[in-house]
Order: structure tokens, then sequence, then C-alpha cells
């Protein structure tokens, strides 16, 4: 188990194939955010603080984390850049969802307890969907919440800013981009 970190990285959905209606349009932006997001990966790990990769498993129930990684890398174009830009360390953790929220029918608060987790840093694809859902969800456990706005992404700017203002607004979250705070 990961040492006690009071700040921990979410990253929701990075490891994704990018195999569905509208991923052409989240492509460009995702990576973008990625490459945000692998910055602030390295912050936190200099810091001393907890990464943590949540993830669909996009109806493979038969599949894990690795398994996922690896058909990304193989995939080729977007996908495999993402998988590049943000593959896991050897000590980062690693949770597959079922659904939107990180939460939901999974281990995550278990390991967020364990960790002694005060503070979450919830970055991913897509903000209007389980980065927002993910958020709320860790918004009603307790825990403080960032979600900074460089390190997400979704189909289009309308839907990231409409999603990152209601994260802000319904949970007084910080949307400050990842160059301001760690």
């Amino acid at each position: 188990m990961a040492a006690a970190s009071r700040k921990v990285l979410l990253l929701v959905d990075f490891i994704n194939p990018l195999r569905f209606d509208g991923a052409e349009d989240l492509a460009p932006a995702a990576i973008e955010a990625a490459t945000a997001a692998a910055a602030l990966k390295r912050r936190y790990r200099r810091d001393g603080f907890s990464t943590l990769y949540v993830n669909d498993n996009f109806g493979q129930w038969r599949s894990d984390f690795r398994t996922l990684l690896r058909e990304c890398r193989r995939g080729g174009g977007a996908a495999a850049k993402l998988a590049r830009l943000l593959a896991p360390d050897e000590e980062d953790l690693m949770v597959l969802k079922p659904r939107h929220s990180g939460f939901h029918a999974t281990p995550l608060e278990l390991l967020l307890a364990q960790l002694g987790a005060r503070e979450l840093a919830i970055t991913g694809l897509a903000t209007d969907y389980c980065v927002q859902c993910t958020a709320m969800d860790a918004y009603v456990r307790g825990y403080r919440v960032w979600v900074p706005a460089d390190c997400t992404a979704a189909e289009s700017p309308e839907r990231k800013h409409a999603a990152l203002d209601w994260i802000r607004q319904a949970l007084k979250a910080s949307i400050a981009p990842s160059t301001r705070r760690v």
C-alpha cells in the first residue's frame, strides 16, 4: 500500500481506447489535458502525494487496468498518445469503475481512507461526465475538491466550461489551473 497522502491526484479515464461517438471531437483536447495532467502528476510525485488512476472498464468485465493500458498503446492514434503521456508508475494505484463516478461500486473510498486523503485533485475525461460525477461524489463524502481546468477535456469547449462552472458553484470546488496549485 502507498504511504499516507493527504492530497491525492485522481486521473479519470485518461487511459481510454476512444471508441465512442464524439471521440474525434474529444481527442485533441484530451491530449492537451493529459499533457497538463502529466506535469501535475510529476509535481505530486515530487511532493510525496499519491496518484490514483480511476478508469472505466469499457464493458470489458474480464479485463484489468494493465490489459486496458496495453490495448490503448497498441491501438495507435490519440489513445496510444494518451497512454504514453500518462503511463502509470510502479507506485501508482489503479481502480476500474463500471459507471461514471469513480466512487460508484469501486474500492476508491476505502483506498482514499487508507491513504488519509483529505483533498482530491480530479483530472480527466470527460469534464461533463466522469470528472463531474466523481467530483460530486467526492464533495458529498467531505473531500476538498480541486478540478484543474487545464487537466480536463470534453467534446466541446462549451460543455467543458458549463461543467466546470457547475463544479465551481455547486461543489464550492477550485477550478484553478494546475500551474496555480498543488
